[in-house]
């Protein structure tokens, strides 16, 4: 006697020749669904890869001239100071604490958490990008001064470029907490900007210790 199971869908084919027993046809399960990462979290992926190599290159031809000048700075400039600057590099590195913090909690459907955390982390930024413009407005010397000038004012200022979308990103994270569209479930915008931020942070620790660091060794 053959015995099928309720819950699987089967198919009952009738038998070849009259009186024969009949066959019941029962498909296979389904492939279990397997976890795997998100198509925005693939794409936050490659563009970290492809900004990486980019800083990559500028950090490596600022190297370059400096091993082919005689003098370093060139033209005898000062380095950046280091006050204030290790203070708000301690600043942004430590706001991707917040982001770690919230990325718990959405996972446990904590909006609030995560609305503290966002806002908290966004100050962070938004503190250390505001250091960077008064640095900037401070320096005694322009872009165009020489080849040393050049790639100091080129690596900051794209690292500050990247804080600014990073606040941009975390202020669109926020709207949407706020609309009610993320969930323990559904969080794929904070997974990709938690990715970005902290890329962000990582790209600075060998920012800041090229241009404001090693000039001194």
């Amino acid at each position: 006697m053959l015995r099928v199971r309720d819950d699987v869908d089967t198919e009952l084919v009738p038998p070849a020749e009259p009186g024969g027993p009949a066959l019941v046809l029962v498909p296979p399960p389904a492939p279990a669904a397997r976890p795997g990462y998100s198509v925005g979290v693939w794409g936050m992926a490659a563009v970290i890869t492809t900004e990486a190599f980019i800083f990559l290159a500028l950090l490596a031809a600022y190297f370059f001239l400096r091993s082919s000048s005689p003098a370093w700075p060139q033209g005898g400039l000062k380095p950046p100071e280091l006050f204030p600057a290790w203070i708000f590099s301690l600043v942004l590195l430590g706001s991707s604490v917040p982001i770690f913090w919230g990325e718990a909690a959405i996972k446990r459907g904590r909006i609030r958490v995560l609305q503290v955390a966002l806002a908290l982390s966004f100050v962070m930024g938004a503190a250390f990008l505001a250091n960077e413009g008064w640095e900037w407005a401070h320096l005694d010397f322009p872009w165009t001064r020489n080849a040393y000038a050049s790639s100091f004012y080129v690596i900051t200022g794209l690292h500050g470029v990247h804080v600014l979308v990073g606040l941009l990103m975390n202020a669109q994270v926020q709207a949407k907490t706020a609309m009610g569209k993320l969930s323990a479930e559904r969080h794929v915008s904070m997974q990709v900007f938690g990715m970005y931020w902290h890329f962000v942070d990582v790209v600075w620790i060998f920012v800041f210790s090229s241009l404001y660091l090693s000039v001194r060794a």
